[in-house]
């Protein structure tokens, strides 16, 4: 068995929320079982304990920590039990996130009360991947209304973010993804990166989509490096500006639930926030579906190629052609599939093509 730690941590607005259901999402079609540990400030605040309702900000730190370490022993001692071969841990901020939010005295004093080394408290990750706060590089893209705890100012989230990163200084594998690019691309980055951590040359770049004719379904079936994914996608009634779906994704009747919100920026830039729902969350907003648009159904089969991943999607309203995806780093490069996989065109880009518009007016088929 194969058990990986690794930390996403980032400034606020960083894009943390949406890299949790990205991970999700892509380490589980390469064959990991994906464990995520809640953040514990966030639990620990929708709960009424905070700096300011203890007795000191070193009172709620030092809970804080221990509550941590334990919540990270016990996902390790459940990872340990199970019948999988992968397991990639995924911590929604770690220990030394708390090293932000204290003086250096008060970090001392939390390491001697609970008997901590900092090295080793530090290292204990695989990896750390911190995303860059929006408020250094994408400040049009800052919002505090997506998080209820999140009370930053701009020029605040640009200076706790420094200090989160100097809190992982010296780590052996920390990772910084900045605001250089758009934000697809800065979750492509961080999966890139998380790639190389666990040994895989299976890196996500710029996403290509053609138009195959109907594959055979059971020569897929057949092969080893292919997972199969049922998908529910769902479009609800929004604000004007806003797409906003949900999502049942999963197989055998195990499935995780997912939310999408996507809006333009006032410089015209789409920015798309992602969360995972409960069961009962998904089922509340299934009411306010836009019945206006078919819910997409489509089965997916995620072929694993010795250089690229490709994902075949299968539409009940087609019987002779089907959608293929890929990603390739670079512009130009050719891309190739299996000749069991039969390319008809390249639909990259567009319209009619996209889930939205499959939902309302999926075109004819063109074999």
């Amino acid at each position: 068995m194969q058990i990986r730690k690794i930390v996403v941590t980032g400034g606020p607005c960083a894009g943390k929320t949406t890299a949790m259901s990205w991970i999700q999402n892509a380490f589980t079609e390469r064959g990991y079982r994906v464990l995520f540990i809640p953040e514990t400030a966030t639990e620990f605040l929708t709960g009424g304990v905070a700096p300011w309702t203890c007795g000191t900000n070193l009172d709620y730190q030092k809970v804080q920590m221990e509550l941590q370490l334990k919540k990270e022993e016990l996902f390790m001692k459940a990872a340990r039990t199970m019948d999988v071969d992968r397991i990639l841990l995924v911590c929604d901020r770690g220990s030394m996130d708390n090293k932000a939010y204290m003086t250096d005295a008060e970090f001392q004093a939390v390491l001697k009360d609970l008997n901590l080394n900092e090295v080793e408290l530090r290292d204990q990750y695989d990896g750390v991947f911190h995303l860059v706060t929006a408020a250094n590089g994408a400040l049009s893209a800052y919002s505090q209304a997506n998080n209820h705890t999140r009370y930053e100012t701009a020029d605040e989230a640009v200076r706790l973010d420094q200090r989160l990163i100097a809190a992982w200084s010296g780590h052996p594998h920390l990772r910084i993804i900045d605001n250089s690019t758009d934000f697809e691309q800065k979750m492509h980055r961080l999966l890139e990166e998380i790639s190389r951590l666990l040994g895989s040359e299976d890196i996500y770049a710029n996403e290509r989509k053609y138009l195959i004719r109907y594959p055979d379904v059971e020569w897929l079936r057949k092969q080893e490096n292919c997972r199969r994914v049922e998908i529910f996608q769902t479009y609800l009634k929004t604000e004007d500006g806003l797409d906003t779906r949900i999502r049942q994704r999963g197989e055998n009747g195990h499935y995780l639930y997912y939310e999408m919100i996507k809006r333009l920026t006032p410089d015209g830039h789409r920015v798309e926030t992602e969360r995972r729902l409960s069961q009962n969350e998904y089922l509340e907003l299934m009411m306010n579906a836009d019945t206006s648009r078919r819910q997409i159904r489509k089965t997916r089969y995620v072929l694993a190629t010795p250089t690229q991943s490709i994902e075949v999607d299968l539409y009940p309203f087609w019987s002779r052609q089907a959608i293929a995806k890929t990603s390739v780093r670079g512009e130009g490069k050719e891309v190739t599939f299996p000749r069991e996989i039969q390319m008809i065109r390249e639909v990259t880009g567009e319209a009619a093509f996209r889930n939205s518009s499959l939902a309302m007016h999926p075109p004819e088929e063109e074999v």
